[in-house]
């Protein structure tokens, strides 16, 4: 065999190679579970609503869903039917490293959809978690490597630009952020932007905007049309289509432990949320293409 044969030959076993290599990473991502914080510093804004009934819609599409609950206030877990009394272990426990993932995971009533829930010990855990060195990597060390059972994971953060959750942002792969249709709502939101550009510049370089959810859409309400074409000048694409409107049903789920989707899955608010999840994969697909 020539040399010019022999240097074919290893030009396209390089070439191969690396088109292997290539394949092989691409497979890697999409099995790699997206980690999702569902964030807003500025509380009532529908964030752990949406963090309970997107991930409940997720699953409803086949996925296989992980709900981390990092808010004290636990209402994500009891949002997701898992009362007080059910949460020996949880998220503070992950953080502090004395139970791993799987330890602290339960299932909930929904099929495909698990929990790590917030105990009572989470509200004393920023205090103890400034004492620790690479205070902000605790929950990214706890799980990264522990999701090869899930599709998505998303965080429900506390609704304060805190250590719990500057935790979910370095953990994170991308930030869902719901906006209520309100003027004040605006001016909490640069704050958070603020936020997460730090974050990407010292502490995890990997996280992006998700985008921004328009939640508590009421059409009869002229300010909400004008905060809706306000962020979407400035966000763009970033804005999902789909709004989550006001709705009574949304509001009235929690108080029996159960998603909208599954407490009136006809109801306007079920229907927003499962076409929010929608556009959501439309969008992962596009990606991948």
């Amino acid at each position: 065999m020539t040399d010019a044969a022999e240097g074919e030959i290893g030009a396209g076993s390089r070439s191969s190679s690396a088109a292997v290599a290539r394949l092989t990473a691409r497979l890697a991502a999409a099995r790699r579970a997206r980690i999702i914080a569902v964030a807003n510093q500025k509380g009532g804004v529908g964030k752990t609503t949406t963090a309970v009934n997107l991930a409940t819609a997720l699953a409803a599409a086949g996925r296989r869903v992980l709900v981390i609950d990092i808010d004290p206030q636990g209402n994500a877990s009891t949002g997701l039917g898992i009362g007080r009394e059910a949460r020996n272990t949880g998220s503070y426990d992950v953080l502090t490293g004395e139970s791993e993932l799987p330890a602290a995971t339960l299932e909930t009533a929904v099929p495909r959809l698990s929990l790590v829930p917030a105990t009572q010990d989470l509200a004393g855990a920023e205090l103890e978690m400034s004492q620790r060195e690479h205070r902000e990597f605790l929950l990214s060390r706890a799980i990264r490597s522990r999701l090869a059972a899930y599709e998505d994971v998303l965080i429900d953060c506390p609704p304060s630009l805190n250590l719990l959750t500057i935790n979910a942002l370095v953990a994170a792969d991308r930030v869902l952020v719901p906006l209520q249709c309100e003027f004040y709502a605006l001016e909490g939101l640069a704050q958070l932007m603020r936020t997460i550009e730090r974050v990407q510049h010292g502490l995890n370089p990997r996280l992006e905007l998700q985008g921004v959810v328009l939640t508590m859409y009421d059409r009869r309400n002229n300010l909400c049309d004008l905060v809706a074409a306000d962020v979407r000048e400035h966000f763009g694409k970033k804005v999902y289509d789909t709004m989550i409107p006001r709705n009574v049903r949304i509001s009235e789920a929690p108080s029996h432990g159960m998603p909208v989707l599954i407490y009136d899955h006809r109801c306007v608010g079920s229907q927003a949320y499962v076409q929010l999840a929608a556009e959501m994969l439309r969008e992962r697909r596009r990606a991948r293409a």
